[in-house]
Parts: structure tokens; C-alpha cells; sequence
């Protein structure tokens, strides 16, 4: 079983940055496929970034790549996304993911057995 706790989202000028973190708890951290989606009202939950158990290979939705970047202090037991160059589309509700899954699909949301409450991220024009 795995508990996660997403917090430093907010609201910012575009163009600006945030620093989601997720913390997790259990001695597993370290051996969990961890992702990053968000989701606007109405809209279906979408994929932002993943990232494996070996912190190598992190995949990246189109929209966001070169802004974002997705990594883990497996010390900590805590997933973190850099957001840089916020735009107003960015604006939703981040969520932090699990699975103890080393093949799982990154991607696909069906995947993850474990999700955060979510942090929602505001971006002003």
C-alpha cells in the first residue's frame, strides 16, 4: 500500500514556474513506477510525465516537453515536477500516480493502482 501527498502547486504569472511534490509513504518508493497527470473540469485525466523505479528514460506528454521536468529523491520518498514557462493551458489539477510495476505503461492512466488528492496549478495571463 502506498499514500501520496501532492503539495507546492499554486497560481502564477505565465511564464513563471511551480515545483509540484508528491511524498509517499512505505519502504517501496523506490521500487515504483511514478507518474505525473492532470485533469481540468469535464476533461478526461491526462498524462503529463513518468518516470521508472531507475529514473532513466522519463517520458513526457508533447505538450510540455522542454518545459517540464519530472524526477524523484528515492532518499526522500518524494516525486517532484519542475514546471517552467507556464502557460494558461497548463492550468488544471496535477496528480501524482503509482504502480509497482517496472513495465508498466507510462502513459496510460489504466496503469497506476495509487493516486494523490491532487494539487491544483493556476496560471494567470
Amino acid at each position: 500500500q502506498v499514500q501520496l501527498v501532492e503539495s507546492g502547486g499554486g497560481l502564477v504569472q505565465a511564464g513563471g514556474s511551480l515545483r509540484p511534490s508528491c511524498a509517499a509513504s512505505g519502504r517501496t518508493f523506490s521500487a515504483h513506477t511514478m507518474g505525473w497527470f492532470r485533469q481540468a473540469p469535464g476533461k478526461e485525466r491526462e498524462f503529463v510525465a513518468g518516470l521508472r523505479s531507475s529514473a532513466s528514460n522519463p517520458d513526457y506528454a508533447d505538450s510540455v516537453k522542454g518545459r517540464f521536468t519530472i524526477s524523484r529523491d528515492n532518499a526522500k520518498n518524494t516525486l517532484y515536477l519542475q514546471m517552467n514557462s507556464l502557460d494558461p493551458e497548463d492550468k488544471d489539477v496535477y496528480y501524482c500516480a503509482a504502480v509497482l510495476d517496472r513495465c508498466a505503461q507510462l502513459v496510460r492512466k489504466e496503469e497506476y493502482d495509487y493516486w494523490g488528492q491532487g494539487t491544483q496549478v493556476t496560471v494567470t495571463s
